[in-house]
């Protein structure tokens, strides 16, 4: 059984999580809440432990110490079979176990039976509705009768967002959307994402991205880590700062943002990098 949380518009609560592997201290401790209208991002360089954390949002991983409660349930306490199908997961991990033989119809309507690649599985109608529904939001329904392996990295990564929508989770976890791409299907994905921010149907989502560029307007929230600390988290435009961004990546950073809610970061090579004061 697991514990009914007294805030239900709370999707993740995080106190002093800590995750250690063979005495290394990948992240931790991270105490961190993300409430059901926000949509958050989380920044920091390689082996920071964005994904380490990921992976506990995404109840696939346990603490090895702290409490870490998603949608009302504490990890330890729930029946994860349960708990999963509420989170709609896009990631490199999920990407690696989709056959390439699978049509991309069939893999996004499967995720409503939590497997990857149909089987034996009836699918009604609705079913084929929903997926086509989902596809078509990203801009991807005339790839519902192509075979997965033929798609681009950019029809890809579209195609598993809508997969992870599928089953109008409570939770969107989204781990590098934009990894691998080149400039116009970057693009093309954040001016997807944006308009997901704005549906005030969409679910919570949480963004691991290592680039301010992928950052869709309409995404509230930042968390910035580094050696598996934060360095700063709050309201968006107060955490992704120069300041935070340089003690994050140990270099002198400048952020600048645009009226239309896009970040972009440059080094700024007149400066050395000196840390706090």
């Amino acid at each position: 059984m697991g514990f009914v949380a007294t805030n239900p518009d709370l999707l993740i609560d995080f106190t002093d999580v800590v995750v250690r592997r063979s005495g290394t201290t990948l992240v931790g401790p991270v105490s961190w809440q993300v409430q059901a209208e926000e949509k958050w991002v989380i920044l920091g360089p390689n082996g920071a432990g964005k994904t380490t954390l990921m992976r506990i949002a995404a109840a696939e991983l346990h603490p090895t110490s702290g409490t870490a409660s998603i949608l009302g349930e504490t990890m330890g306490r729930v029946d994860i079979t349960e708990l999963k199908p509420r989170i709609g997961l896009s990631s490199a991990a999920v990407a690696t176990r989709v056959p390439h033989d699978e049509r991309v119809a069939d893999l996004v309507m499967s995720a409503s039976y939590g497997v990857l690649g149909r089987w034996r599985e009836r699918y009604d109608a609705i079913d084929n509705r929903r997926a086509m529904a989902m596809l078509s939001n990203f801009g991807a329904e005339h790839l519902a009768g192509r075979v997965y392996g033929t798609l681009s990295e950019g029809e890809r990564k579209r195609v598993l967002i809508a997969r992870a929508l599928m089953t109008d989770p409570e939770l969107l976890l989204l781990d590098e959307p934009a990894a691998g791409l080149d400039l116009g299907g970057r693009e093309e994905l954040v001016a997807r994402l944006a308009d997901l921010a704005e549906d005030p149907d969409s679910p919570g989502a949480v963004l691991v991205t290592h680039h301010v560029e992928e950052i869709p307007p309409g995404f509230t929230h930042a968390l910035i880590l580094r050696d598996g600390e934060v360095v700063a988290h709050g309201p968006m435009d107060k955490v992704v700062s120069s300041e935070n961004l340089s003690e994050a990546f140990q270099q002198a950073i400048v952020v600048e943002s645009t009226s239309d809610g896009r970040f972009f970061a440059r080094r700024d090579r007149s400066m050395a990098y000196i840390g706090p004061q």
